[in-house]
C-alpha cells in the first residue's frame, strides 16, 4: 500500500511540478481574457467596460489589464508569484460578486474556478521551477 493511489505523502518535486503546470496553465488561460482587453485599450476606440467602485470605465479596464496580463505574465514565469496572485484573486472576486452577481451560476463558475487555482499559488508560491526560487536560492547562504 506504500505506492497506493490513496497515499497522501507527496514528494516535494511532485508538488513543484504541479505548481509549474498550474502556473503555466492558469497564466495562459487568463491571458486569453486579458489580451483582448489590452487590444481594446490600444485600439483607442470607445471603451465598453463596467465602471466599478466609483472608478471610471477606463481606470477599471486598466486595472483589469494590469491583473489579467501583467500579473499573469509574472505567474507564468514565477516572478513574485504570491504577490501577483492577489490582484488576480481580487479581479475574479469582483467579476463573480459584482459584475456577474445577478447572472446564473454558470456565468460565475469560471471566475470561481480561477480563484481556486490562484489560492494554492498564493499559499505555496511558484515552486522550485520559478524565477522566485532562482532569486531566493541565490541569496540564501549555504548552511554549514
Amino acid at each position: 500500500m506504500k505506492n497506493s493511489i490513496l497515499n497522501t505523502n507527496f514528494k516535494k518535486s511532485h508538488v513543484d511540478i504541479v505548481l509549474l503546470l498550474t502556473r503555466i496553465g492558469v497564466a495562459f488561460l487568463m491571458l486569453t481574457h486579458g489580451l483582448p482587453k489590452l487590444q481594446m485599450i490600444l485600439a483607442g476606440g470607445e471603451i465598453q467596460f463596467p465602471a466599478i467602485f466609483g472608478l471610471s470605465s477606463s481606470l477599471s479596464l486598466v486595472l483589469a489589464i494590469f491583473s489579467e496580463v501583467l500579473c499573469s505574465l509574472f505567474i507564468l514565469v514565477g516572478l513574485a508569484t504570491r504577490l501577483a496572485a492577489v490582484p488576480l484573486i481580487i479581479t475574479m472576486l469582483v467579476a463573480v460578486l459584482l459584475i456577474h452577481t445577478n447572472d446564473p451560476f454558470a456565468n460565475q463558475e469560471l471566475g470561481l474556478l480561477y480563484i481556486f487555482l490562484y489560492l494554492p499559488l498564493l499559499i505555496l508560491g511558484g515552486g522550485k521551477f520559478s524565477v522566485d526560487h532562482f532569486l531566493y536560492s541565490s541569496r540564501v547562504p549555504l548552511k554549514r
